[in-house]
């Protein structure tokens, strides 16, 4: 029987019960820092996966992100194009290499980067001879972003495209794995994602030898020589045994994650899209969300209620809720960087972010507690339908 005064939060970690086997593997091998059976491992298990050539497992997503700069030359003096619409962590390796973010706005349809605004950023930049180093684009929430308009504009000018696929690991493209499409992909196991190591990272491309350089660098850049040698900046970034090792029976259940995520955003969309002032983030067409989170946008006007009143209602009932991320050109962090919008006196993630909001999505989610959570929205939008209610379906 479910406790009523339990939280139930946004996207917390779910344990197949097959990690403790790789883990004890670990310990009797004595394998407990970094790299290991467990690291090459899980960089062979995911690389099959994803149908690509090579992986490098790092200690987060935002490291992998660093290192693809740092393969792509991206230095000081430099631009790096990226999604406005997503977490700081995404932009923040571009100041790691002294490099200056230009941010690009959203679209309506996917709520990711806006092909129409990166082409005027494109051209403008090609007329002043300042084309950027590379463009990171991120699949938001688990939703692809549109990849064929992103790589035709990047491949007309030579631009290599990076892949934020933090939080899309398990989505598809026309039949292509998610964060497989550019010249790197990026994915986080941070605790709240769709498989979690705790905390880590990987780094994916079909150019082998740019990831065996990763792998160099992301080990302190040591020379083969019988003594410590370095001549190249390195990093304290490869993923430990242990972690490797959750990682792996971590990835043995990452469809079963998917499919469970989708059935609660159907529930969701189910009990909740004829609510006045409601509308559920779509699924592109040919592509396939994990759907990570859940996310909506509410509209106050018709709803009757604000974002920030529902969240301080929900929290109030032991609820986890969060607004969408916040764009970063409004970030403080990143005053006065340059910033395109969709189009003139349209900013599609400005409006996304004053109206967005994430519900608990979590894979081992029971049926009361989405209709816990489905029924305090209920009784906030509209209390004569749902006051009399605890359970629906």
């Amino acid at each position: 029987m479910e406790n009523h005064n339990e939280k139930i939060y946004l996207s917390p970690p779910h344990m197949s019960g097959n990690e403790q086997v790789y883990i004890n593997s670990a310990f009797e091998l004595n394998w407990i820092a970094p790299l290991g059976p467990n690291v090459d491992g899980f960089e062979r298990e995911i690389s099959s996966y994803l149908g690509v050539n090579a992986a490098a497992a790092v200690s987060s997503g935002t490291a992998a992100i660093h290192l693809a700069l740092q393969l792509l030359d991206v230095g000081p003096g430099d631009r790096v194009f990226c999604s406005t619409f997503t977490f700081v962590a995404s932009a923040n390796p571009i100041i790691y290499q002294g490099a200056e973010p230009v941010f690009i706005d959203s679209e309506p349809e996917t709520w990711n980067m806006s092909p129409q605004a990166l082409e005027r950023a494109l051209k403008e930049a090609a007329l002043e001879g300042n084309l950027p180093k590379a463009v990171i684009v991120v699949h938001l929430y688990g939703q692809s972003a549109k990849m064929d308009e992103i790589l035709r504009l990047c491949d007309r000018y030579d631009v290599p495209v990076i892949e934020d696929a933090a939080e899309s690991l398990g989505s598809t493209y026309k039949g292509k794995a998610s964060g497989t499409l550019g010249s790197f992909g990026i994915y986080s196991f941070n605790g709240n994602k769709i498989i979690t190591t705790s905390g880590g990272g990987m780094l994916v491309s079909n150019d082998v030898d740019q990831i065996n350089k990763a792998r160099f660098l992301s080990t302190q850049a040591k020379d083969p020589f019988p003594y410590y040698q370095h001549s190249a900046v390195g990093f304290n970034y490869r993923m430990s045994n242990i972690l490797a090792g959750i990682g792996r029976a971590q990835l043995q259940v990452l469809e079963d994650r998917v499919t469970a995520r989708r059935y609660i955003f159907n529930e969701y969309v189910l009990h909740l899209s004829e609510l006045p002032g409601i509308t559920f983030m779509s699924e592109l067409e040919n592509s396939r969300s994990n759907r990570w989170l859940t996310t909506l946008l509410l509209d106050e006007k018709e709803a009757g209620i604000s974002n920030d009143k529902l969240i301080e209602l929900l929290t109030a009932e032991n609820i986890e809720v969060r607004q969408v991320w916040k764009p970063l050109h409004l970030q403080p962090l990143f005053n006065g960087c340059l910033y395109y919008s969709h189009c003139e006196n349209h900013d599609v993630a400005e409006k996304l972010f004053t109206k967005g909001l994430c519900l608990p999505s979590g894979s081992a989610m029971t049926k009361e507690q989405q209709m816990r959570v489905i029924n305090c929205i209920g009784n906030c939008l509209q209390p004569n339908v749902y006051k009399q209610t605890r359970l629906l379906g």
